[in-house]
């Protein structure tokens, strides 16, 4: 990384910083330009040397949380798609440790960005990696438990709504339980439903 690339990438980590700051206490919508250069420490320039606009900064501040959140994943466990679409049907869990524990150490390690990321879920694009989850991983596994593709929306909302129930307890209480135990609360509460379809 060159001089100017380290000066980038330093600018554009305290404008992120800085914009996730601001969605703790208000949402998008509402935030200025010159409140994100003031919370960042740059001046308007600045910010439009980087961006056209917040809508632009705000792609990039939510692609750099979901970079942050793969980078705690093995390579293996990043081709989850593919594995799921070919793997015996035992081996067809997500929600095991392997998984899980990646998944929780990002959220106790990174609690404010996580509980922002909730918050302001729909104005960050999330919404967009809901459809991904349904597309590229659950729909696979729901196919081969033979679940009808009508009725598969609604059990994704069903585990993911539980899970983030458990998470945001979780975070109400800053972490403090054990990431093992918070992974074998989840994975208790859905394996017990998995393993009905298997009766």
């Amino acid at each position: 990384m060159n001089k100017n690339e380290s000066k980038y990438f330093n600018t554009a980590v305290r404008m992120d910083e800085a914009l996730i700051s601001l969605l703790e206490k208000k949402d998008f919508e509402y935030i200025t330009i010159k409140e994100i250069c003031e919370a960042a420490g740059v001046n308007r320039s600045t910010f439009y040397l980087h961006y056209e606009n917040t809508s632009d900064l705000l792609k990039e501040t939510t692609a750099h949380i979901t970079d942050s959140f793969f980078s705690y994943f093995s390579k293996d466990t990043q081709n989850i798609s593919q594995h799921f679409q070919n793997c015996e049907l035992k081996e067809l869990m997500f929600i095991t440790p392997k998984y899980l524990m990646p998944y929780l150490t990002f959220i106790k390690e990174n609690q404010r960005v996580f509980k922002t990321a909730i918050k302001q879920f729909g104005s960050m694009g999330f919404d967009g990696v809901y459809s991904d989850l349904l597309k590229d991983i659950f729909n696979p596994v729901l196919t081969r438990y033979c679940i009808p593709e009508n009725e598969r929306r609604y059990i994704l909302k069903f585990y993911l709504m539980g899970i983030t129930a458990i998470v945001m307890e979780w975070l109400d209480n800053n972490c403090t339980d054990s990431i093992d135990s918070i992974s074998k609360i989840i994975t208790d509460c859905v394996i017990g439903k998995l393993n009905e379809q298997n009766i």
